[in-house]
This record gives structure tokens, C-alpha cells and sequence, in this order.
């Protein structure tokens, strides 16, 4: 066995929080309460409208947050606990990664028109982006 260091930052361990990304709760996310084997544990989502459930690892994105000291097969109202103290919903509402989701999400539910309004929009910002530019070098 060599020492050399990991390349892999985010581990499945009990306490982390993941993306769901199958299933009827896709988007949402959950933490990880208890493993139970090496192709499954069982996920909870108290605040999120996750029911506790086993999941497949193959259906779950890891994600960088961790609730701290969270015992083994802690039930929802102690997740929920540490959700709540730790903040891990609010930091994850605040990610890039969220956002970006959100955003596609958003885009992703536009009718025709409001697409429409998006390419105007688009055409008016750079047109004066242009026009700035133009203006900043002459």
C-alpha cells in the first residue's frame, strides 16, 4: 500500500449531503443517514420532502457539504436538527452549483414569448456593451 494522497475529495459517509438524480424526488436534495452496503444507503430529507428511503449510489451526486457529528441511523427529527443548526440548506440555496440549476430549471420552463423576450433582451445588452466598449476606446 503506497501513501500517496487521494485525488477523491467528497466520500460516502454518514452525515453528507447528496443530490438526488432519479426518481420522483429528483433535484432535491438529502443526507445520508445510514450506508448499508456498496451500492446503497438509506437517505432522509427532512426540510427538503425526501422520505427517508434506501437509494442507489449510482442515483446520487455527492455533494461538498457534510453535517458534522451526525450519529449512524440518526432518525428525521435529529437530521432535521442538524440541518437546521448547521444551516446546510441555506448554504447549498447559496452555491453556484444551486443557482445554476435554479436557472437552468427557469429557463427550461419558458413559453415561446418569454423566450422571445430573452433574445431581445439579450440583443439590447450587447448592444450597449458595444456601444461602451466602442465608446471607452475612441
Amino acid at each position: 500500500m503506497t501513501d500517496q494522497p487521494s485525488n477523491f475529495k467528497r466520500f460516502v459517509e454518514v452525515g453528507r449531503v447528496v443530490l438526488l438524480t432519479s426518481g420522483p424526488q429528483a433535484g432535491h436534495i438529502a443526507v445520508i443517514a445510514e450506508i448499508i452496503d456498496h451500492n446503497r444507503a438509506i437517505v432522509d430529507g427532512p426540510t427538503t420532502g425526501v422520505p427517508r428511503q434506501s437509494f442507489p449510489y449510482r442515483h446520487l451526486t455527492l455533494t461538498p457539504f457534510v453535517l458534522t457529528k451526525l450519529p449512524r441511523a440518526a432518525g428525521s427529527g435529529i437530521i432535521r436538527k442538524h440541518l437546521e443548526k448547521e444551516g446546510t440548506i441555506e448554504k447549498w440555496n447559496k452555491s453556484a452549483w444551486a443557482q445554476k440549476r435554479e436557472a437552468v430549471e427557469k429557463r427550461r420552463k419558458l413559453n415561446d414569448f418569454e423566450r422571445f423576450c430573452v433574445v431581445l433582451a439579450k440583443k439590447q445588452r450587447r448592444d450597449t456593451v458595444r456601444k461602451a466598449v466602442k465608446k471607452a476606446s475612441a
